[in-house]
């Protein structure tokens, strides 16, 4: 039987075995799929194998088991292959059968041919994504990721006789980033399919993650959302399955590592020697360049296997099923305290503001669960005003909730921001590729946006744009992305923290208007404070706590539900100025995350009276501010 090292480090050889065992059937496919399955099944098997996410490219071994986790920034047109083929040697006339599942270039030995007129060869499609690590993943996130992993690896060597041709594509990247002069890039030039492939691949985006190439091209930019991103993008091929899998999809996908440097050898000596006749070529040259990067900077992935991830919070199960029950069970029982040390802590962070920190544990809870029509159902965007506009209050309160949250992104809403920002993706049409912007982020992901240094100004047409989109997430929960000929809707899931001084000009569910109890001397020394007081195992009590609280159910009953309609009616009969249907609204959505963060999947007649108190509470202050300032709060 096949050992750890043959099924990790090998895994062709696995194929190969149950490849020509199964010929000629054609369920030999479905076999490797269910091998490596079983094997990381097998107790911590996941955790043996070696990430992208967490190992630079050239300490794996090529054509090795890896995983990678990661978001779907961009999909191409489905490519063809050849799935099976035969190669015949001249001399002998021997035949072999060959698989091309897997492999980027069709292999063959010395003396071998492939012969494109078999009448066994057998042409398959499979699709390529364009996949980059998940924008604004916390550091906390990566770091428990990586403590858990159980993965050998050494550097590798299999660069090493190509390694005196490094391009210059490479020594410009490593003077661009001096972070990656201790990894060394295994091929050069870009990257060609051979035999099996046709074109593929793209790449574009992040301000910095470029490459300078050796005729002076524009430069190649990893297309990360955000700025300032680091981690690999990758080429992922699915092989099947792929219709159930869509842009913006948060993904873990377990495949065969593909950085063959021979592949950007050929294709470099295919531009040089002008063998692309680019009149008989479908891609455009810009196309080429972007969807054929070299793959010592876009590794490929041949995925074996691939889910969709319900979270990327590594202290929760990745799958709330039968087998995390006891798991759930166990935290649920303490989950009273874990919310009273949590609220507290946010009353510390929002300077002792209690019914702030009550809103935002609800806003951090907060997730669309259903979507009516073109309504997006349990989205809770909080308007945070009264925020203090001299100091750094907002960056502060950004760092406390990236020890929270999975992932986030600071967004700061200023007027040159606003006009030279690309927070709307974007079709390149020459390229052939989306351009990402700011607002591709992945489901549950938490945007702080700070109005605090808003100013006057001018917004010119891009500003225009950029604040529409911000007003579209908040409300719809939707982004329309430009395809110049049109606009496409992409629904999210983003969780949206406004901070403002006065009320704020995007649109939001609610709003608090903050009423510090204590203005520290130094903020920055109080908050630092703040977080080194928290131990590290009550911090990861408060990570899994909001994380958990979002994959519930939640229900109210036919009782509870005819009190609560009976209860509005007496309360627009007290106040019919005052009271509306969004009021309703409103405090049944404080009311079912009021339940959810006791841990309760239904609502009770007290909780329905806590929201209620909550709301005045909110109202009441609102009001008090509004006397006070005598404007529109």
């Amino acid at each position: 039987m096949p050992c750890v090292a043959d099924w990790l480090n090998n895994p062709f050889s696995i194929v190969q075995g149950i490849f020509a065992q199964n010929v000629p059937n054609s369920d030999w496919e479905k076999k490797v799929t269910e091998y490596f399955k079983e094997k990381l099944k097998e107790n911590n098997a996941t955790n043996w194998v070696p990430s992208l996410n967490d190992v630079p490219v050239h300490y794996l071994k090529p054509n090795s088991l890896v995983k990678f986790r990661c978001m779907v920034q961009d999909m191409f047109d489905p490519e063809f292959y050849m799935g099976v083929y035969e190669t015949v040697d001249p001399n002998t006339n021997a035949r072999v059968l060959h698989f091309g599942k897997y492999r980027d270039v069709a292999e063959c030995g010395p003396q071998q041919e492939i012969d494109l007129n078999s009448s066994q060869t057998i042409t398959s499609e499979r699709q390529t994504f364009y996949c980059v690590p998940v924008p604004g993943e916390s550091a906390w996130v990566k770091e428990a990721y990586i403590s858990a992993s159980q993965a050998r690896v050494s550097p590798s060597t299999s660069y090493t006789p190509s390694r005196h041709k490094r391009s210059y594509e490479e020594d410009e990247d490593m003077d661009l980033h001096p972070s990656k002069q201790k990894e060394q890039h295994m091929g050069s030039g870009s990257d060609i399919h051979g035999c099996v492939e046709p074109k593929r691949l793209e790449t574009e985006a992040s301000a910095g993650h470029h490459l300078a190439s050796p005729n002076c091209s524009p430069p190649l930019d990893l297309n990360f959302p955000l700025p300032g991103e680091k981690g690999p993008a990758c080429l992922v091929k699915v092989y099947e399955s792929w219709d159930s899998f869509k842009v913006n999809d948060v993904l873990e996908v377990y495949g065969i590592l593909s950085v063959d440097p021979v592949l950007s050898i050929v294709n470099n000596e295919e531009r040089e020697g002008s063998a692309l006749d680019l009149m008989e070529c479908m891609d455009t040259a810009e196309e080429q360049r972007v969807h054929s990067p070299p793959a010592s900077l876009v590794p490929r992935i041949h995925v074996i296997l691939a889910q969709k991830l319900q979270h990327i919070n590594p202290l929760l199960p990745a799958c709330l099923n039968e087998e995390s029950k006891t798991f759930v069970s166990n935290f649920m029982s303490e989950l009273s305290p874990v919310r009273a040390e949590l609220l507290g802590f946010l009353t510390h962070a929002l300077l002792g503001d209690g019914l702030a920190a009550e809103y935002l544990i609800l806003h951090l809870i907060s997730t669309v669960y259903a979507r009516r029509d073109v309504l997006p159902l349990g989205k809770f965007a909080l308007n945070l005003s009264g925020c203090p506009r001299s100091s750094t209050f907002t960056e502060h309160i950004y760092r406390i909730l990236q020890q929270l949250v999975p992932a986030s992104h600071r967004l700061q809403m200023t007027i040159e921001n606003m006009n030279h920002s690309r927070l709307i993706p974007h079709k390149d049409y020459a390229a052939n590729r989306l351009v990402s912007g700011v607002l591709q982020l992945a489901s549950n992901t938490s945007l702080v946006i700070d109005e605090t240094q808003l100013e006057q100004g001018q917004l010119d047409t891009t500003g225009v744009h950029n604040v529409t989109a911000l007003g579209n997430l908040i409300t719809w929960q939707k982004v329309d992305y430009d395809f110049s000929y049109h606009q496409m809707e992409f629904p999210c899931n983003i969780n949206v923290l406004i901070t403002s001084e006065g009320r704020s000009l995007l649109p939001s569910d609610c709003q608090v208007h903050l009423q510090p109890q204590l203005i520290p001397p130094n903020m920055e020394e109080y908050m630092n404070s703040l977080l080194t007081a928290v131990l590290p195992s009550v911090l990861n009590k408060f990570r899994i706590y909001l994380s958990l609280l979002k994959l519930l159910d939640y229900s109210i009953s036919e009782e509870v539900t005819k009190a609560v309609e009976e209860d509005f009616v007496e309360m627009r009969k007290s106040d019919p100025e005052s009271i509306t249907a969004d009021d309703l609204h409103r405090t049944l959505l404080v009311a079912r995350f009021l339940s959810l963060s006791a841990g309760q999947t239904t609502l009770s007649r007290e909780r329905w009276l806590r929201a209620k108190q909550l709301e005045a509470l909110r109202k009441a202050r609102l009001q008090q501010q509004k006397c006070v300032n005598g404007n529109e709060l």
